[in-house]
């Protein structure tokens, strides 16, 4: 890990425009002397002074609070000042002014934060997870942030290094000392060692799921016949009139997304063309985008319609849809046959459930279903973490070494390739927390961050 760089950085970190309150952040070895220029001597540490604040040219701007926190007990792990003064744009324009003049620079995006993770204070996932706990869209993506922030995917991740490093310590003594015995390293607690590592992989890669779903949200697609109930259904999840909902077969011709949440879960619902064959090029090219849609869902709600039953050429949709994304048939129209919402299976073990998208029954029985595929629960929510895209990444990169490693394992082979692909095991594991980032990495990671975080 490379050292921070020397110099001194500052920054607005409030957002632009116009607010009661604002900040200018700032830090490096260049803080005291900044101090000084812009507000006098250095408080006492960790304690809020009213002082009056200057700018560049000595001339008093502002009057607000001052806050020192020395290294190594600061954020960034360096000295690092704050001025926090009134919230207005000129005001704070000045200020950063005076400490660019007084000897900082203007930080880049991320940049304290990167200087946070380079001088050991948090590791990598933590420092994504302060950017996702500004972002969170809902409470429980906010807790999730808060939980990765605290260090809980980190820890978890850890625990995982721990045993993956304590098998490959084992087996490289083996190897170095293969001329003594070593009376664990018998191929089969090998395997069984082995095997329990991808078992926690495989767990802690669900999790990462959820929690990135969380993050990101889940892409739910409606499907059917025309005429079923999709925009109807999307109009009573959405709870708004947001599609054209018609007696006429083919009135939606195109894709319609609406981004709603349900207890905290993000999802992007889309309502698609109605499948069937057609002579229309227009609504032609809807059903094309349909299909096209249901590939890149992860979860997809099939329409039938309740009083006809499952019909033939429903049958037939069904045994087209991608057979890797989880499907929920649902009966719709429940009201028209007079029955209540219910939830079954059908002879595949597919999830059906009977409701009405018209009356609104129905409705909680379709809503716990889509948590429950996501792998998410208002009460398993609290333990939750934030994950992201090159996280699940790398524990699939993980996971598959270690698999390959069981299986070597398994067929007593090599002891040397059972070594190899533990280490890459361990390296793509390294890759979460930053303790193996190439700079590349890291410049996309903080790029994405506000400046002044």
């Amino acid at each position: 890990m490379k050292p921070a760089a020397p110099d001194t950085i500052a920054a607005i970190a409030t957002p632009p425009g116009r607010g009661a309150v604002g900040m200018v952040r700032i830090s490096g070895p260049l803080t005291p002397r900044i101090c000084q220029a812009l507000a006098g001597d250095l408080p006492p540490p960790r304690r809020a002074v009213l002082r009056s604040f200057r700018d560049s040219s000595g001339q008093p701007v502002d009057q607000g609070l001052l806050l020192y926190f020395p290294s190594p007990r600061s954020y960034t792990g360096e000295d690092v000042l704050e001025l926090h003064g009134h919230g207005g744009p000129v005001v704070l324009g000045l200020l950063l002014q005076a400490a660019c003049a007084a000897g900082a620079r203007p930080a880049r995006p991320g940049e304290f934060s990167e200087r946070a993770f380079l001088n050991g204070c948090i590791d990598l996932a933590q420092a994504e997870a302060v950017a996702d706990l500004i972002d969170a869209s809902s409470r429980s993506a906010a807790r999730a942030a808060l939980h990765s922030l605290q260090g809980e995917f980190s820890r978890r991740v850890q625990g995982l290094l721990d045993e993956l490093i304590a098998v490959r310590a084992d087996l490289e003594a083996a190897l170095d000392f293969a001329d003594e015995e070593v009376p664990w390293i018998t191929p089969q607690t090998l395997h069984e060692r082995i095997a329990g590592l991808v078992e926690i992989t495989e767990d802690l890669s669900r999790e990462a799921a959820h929690g990135r779903r969380l993050r990101e949200g889940m892409t739910v697609a409606i499907a059917g016949r025309p005429n079923v109930g999709k925009s109807t259904l999307l109009n009573r999840l959405a709870g708004a009139e947001a599609a054209i909902v018609s007696p006429h077969a083919g009135t939606t011709r195109d894709l319609l997304r609406e981004h709603i949440t349900i207890d905290g879960l993000p999802l992007t619902v889309i309502d698609t063309a109605g499948l069937r064959d057609s002579d229309d090029p227009v609504e032609r090219e809807g059903v094309r985008r349909a299909w096209s849609a249901l590939e890149k869902a992860e979860l997809i709600l099939f329409l039938a319609e309740d009083p006809q039953g499952l019909t033939a050429a429903d049958a037939g949709l069904l045994a087209k849809l991608p057979q890797d994304i989880e499907t929920l048939l649902l009966l719709n129209k429940c009201d028209l046959s007079a029955r209540p919402p219910q939830r079954g299976q059908d002879e595949q073990g597919r999830v059906t459930l009977r409701l009405s998208a018209a009356a609104g029954q129905g409705l909680d029985l379709l809503k716990a279903e889509i948590k429950r595929a996501a792998g998410f629960t208002s009460a398993g929510a609290e333990g939750l973490f934030t994950a992201r895209a090159r996280h699940l990444d790398a524990l699939h990169q993980a996971k598959a070494s270690l698999r390959l490693a069981r299986a070597h394992a398994a067929r007593n082979e090599s002891p040397e390739l059972i070594a190899e692909e533990l280490r890459l095991s361990q390296q793509a594991l390294d890759e979460i927390t930053g303790r193996f980032s190439s700079e590349d990495l890291l410049g996309r990671i903080f790029a994405s961050f506000c400046i002044g975080k």
